[in-house]
């Protein structure tokens, strides 16, 4: 729903660098700030530089490769980066809070409480076994006594049960002064449709183990004969695949906004009781829908009003098991570790319970964490210097837009106001959640459980009401960053503003270098291909000339060609639509972070520093945050689902178009990185 930073972790560790060239003799030394910066002297670690390595042949390494030959990926994460060290240390900060919080045997109605029993819930691994499978019993049960359509809509519906369609409740991106509720295809067990209809041998490996994990899943579902039964399931999974947009195509904003009304969605439906699955949502009073991809929805209730009854049940038979696996026994839990972690990851380990008992508290009771966490964590200092920061990047966005040769003034204008209007959520929200009505026990199955039917209607009851602008998205303890184009809002969580994304003692290259990038990046979103399809006030419609919308679409399309050609895995390739809007964030991003970061020498020479002039600490601060390990399956997997691209494009496929990089360490043709002038992608 949301554009974010990363869908994923990275990182960097850190050696000697001999300056890529010749810094200008006339600039003047400069000792580092006098408080020590977390990373390095001035914000840099230059261990990690391999020296053997030219910026201008792969800058990525240049910066990172004495890191990436020597770090070795913990067995149980996928990758590893900046992101992933700064999420740990928010995990183990969180885990205190969490059992500071038990220790003090809070009131169990309280926030407190909740938090504490969740936890303790979820860490009483013997209670769980004790209990085996029986807390699935009724929830298989109403599976297996379902005779009709009307009960299988009943169960697309219910609590817990997954469904081909899905859906969430937003503003309306037309009509922005009130909510609707999105529908969505979903259902597919793989992460991408690709996995289903690729014709190579390592998807077809990996559809072969999908069986075999659905094979398991219906076991424990007490089915008599499971592997028929999978196989079924498979091909009915394989005919949604069929049906389903690819990725690219579902980011199209024009395509995916179709406003219908509840009767003509009832008629897409044609005979599967759409109604019953309405109403058991808790949507009987809507009277219209935006149906996001609207000829695969209607597939996909094709297909729920035509196929099998009994391969409808055995999909949500062996998905119901799947998803409660962590509150499940053992050899449940271990069970689809084994699929989702080792085969779609290369994850050898499962993490450490307490790591992941953190992670489900979080998902269901984060921002009363997060309360704390900010109390605990984040300096007021950082949000305002961070405040400060985003005003900065906005002056240099206008400057840049107002020098745009090829957009008109009339674009220009329309660009200024949406700029204008930004609103930037720093750190915390205004108002935390309360959790007002859910129920938190001693049964980790149940608590999963009710944690979701909170949510759902918690969505649902903002439809009707008035739009909330304090809102949040993400909760503090996040290490991400997100633009939302409807509210037309950035929003950069605390556990993102730290080393060395943003230290307080570091060189001003280096901040700007890293979060300016980040504040940049986030407000590209908003000038990206998609997000600049609505206006200041977040409303979906055209304000551009057909002129000015053509030289932009030439200049995307240009950057499309480009991240094309990378090829991270053999055989396989970055999807340069499917990534774009991303690409376009980082491009747009670091070019208006370097123009603000030449505003705030306010016409000075930078100082030099570690032999590195500030144009050079500046792009190498981009490239060290972006420093990361990805296993091979969890790079095909980005590669196929994702819409970033992988962590060494967002360094190289960038730096290259842009003529300042060039400047700074002497690029010239004959290295690998060397774009013509001509040829150099250059929009925001």
């Amino acid at each position: 729903m949301y554009k974010t930073l990363i869908a994923s972790a990275s990182f960097g560790a850190l050696a000697a660098c001999a300056p890529a060239t010749t810094p200008d003799e006339t600039a003047i030394e400069q000792t580092a700030p006098a408080a020590k910066a977390a990373f390095g002297e001035f914000g840099l670690d230059l261990e990690t530089v391999a020296q053997d390595t030219a910026p201008g042949d792969d800058f990525f390494r240049h910066v990172n490769g004495a890191w990436l030959d020597t770090f070795e990926i913990p067995a149980d994460k996928s990758r590893y980066g900046v992101f992933t060290l700064l999420s740990d240390r928010s995990e183990a900060q969180v885990r205190a809070i969490i059992e500071d919080t038990a220790a003090a045997a809070p009131d169990p109605g309280s926030l407190e409480g909740m938090i504490a029993n969740y936890y303790n819930a979820f860490m009483a691994e013997s209670v769980i076994e004790d209990k085996g499978l029986a807390p699935l019993a009724p929830y298989l049960e109403r599976i297996e006594n379902a005779n009709t359509r009307e009960d299988l809509a009943a169960l697309f519906a219910a609590n817990g049960y997954i469904a081909p369609f899905g859906g969430w409740v937003d503003i309306d991106s037309k009509q922005t002064d009130r909510y609707i509720f999105y529908v969505t295809q979903a259902g597919l067990g793989l992460p991408d449709r690709s996995y289903y209809l690729d014709d190579n041998d390592r998807f077809a490996e990996i559809r072969g183990q999908y069986v075999d994990f659905l094979e398991t899943m219906l076991g424990f579902a007490g089915y008599e004969d499971p592997r028929v039964a999978a196989e079924r399931v498979m091909a009915l999974e394989t005919q949604m695949a069929e049906i389903h947009w690819d990725r690219a195509k579902r980011r199209d904003r024009d395509l995916t906004y179709n406003l219908t009304s509840r009767e003509d969605f009832a008629a897409l439906a044609t005979d599967f009781p759409i109604e019953t699955m309405l109403v058991e949502l808790g949507l009987g009073d809507q009277s219209e829908f935006v149906l996001r991809e609207k000829d695969a929805i209607a597939g996909l209730l094709n297909l729920a009003n035509t196929a099998d009854l009994d391969d409808w049940k055995a999909y949500l038979a062996a998905h119901f098991v799947s998803n409660r696996a962590a509150t499940l026994p053992k050899a449940v839990d271990d069970a689809v570790f084994d699929f989702f972690g080792r085969t779609l990851r290369g994850q050898p380990e499962q993490r450490e319970r307490w790591k992941r008992g953190v992670s489900a508290v979080e998902g269901a009771l984060g921002e009363a964490v997060g309360k704390v966490y900010v109390e605990r964590h984040f300096p007021p200092a950082a949000k305002t210097a961070m405040d400060d920061l985003v005003e900065n990047l906005r002056t240099a966005y206008g400057q840049r837009i107002d020098g745009l040769e090829w957009m008109g003034d009339e674009t220009k204008a329309q660009a200024r106001d949406k700029l204008a209007k930004f609103v930037a959520k720093i750190g915390y929200p205004e108002n935390f959640e309360a959790y007002d009505g859910l129920q938190v026990g001693d049964d980790a199955f149940e608590n999963a459980l009710a944690s979701a039917d909170w949510s759902w209607k918690d969505q649902l009851s903002d439809l009707g009401g008035p739009i909330d602008r304090t809102e949040w998205f993400m909760t503090p303890q996040t290490v991400n960053a997100y633009y939302a184009p409807n509210r037309n809002e950035i929003v950069f969580p605390a556990a993102i503003l730290q080393p060395p994304f943003f230290d307080l003692a570091a060189d001003p290259a280096i901040n700007y270098g890293a979060i300016g990038g980040v504040i940049g990046h986030e407000m590209g979103h908003g000038f990206d291909d998609q997000g600049s399809k609505s206006d200041g006030d977040g409303v979906l419609r055209n304000w551009w000339t057909d002129e000015d919308k053509a030289a932009f679409e030439a200049r995307t399309q240009a950057l499309v060609d480009q991240y094309a050609e990378f090829s991270p895995v053999q055989d396989l390739f970055v999807n340069g639509r499917q990534t774009l809007g991303e690409n376009i964030g980082d491009l747009g991003g670091l070019s208006v972070a370097y123009h603000a970061y030449q505003l705030s020498l306010n016409g000075e020479e930078a100082p030099i520093l570690g032999g590195l002039t500030g144009d050079q600490r500046f792009f190498m601060s981009w490239a060290q945050v972006w420093r990361a390990l990805y296993r091979e399956e969890a790079t095909v997997q980005q590669l196929k689902s994702g819409v970033h691209s992988p962590p060494k494009y967002r360094v190289n496929g960038v730096v290259r178009n842009m003529d300042e990089w060039y400047e700074a360490f002497g690029i010239e043709e004959g290295h690998a990185l060397y774009i013509p002038p001509e040829d150099r992608v250059s929009i925001w």
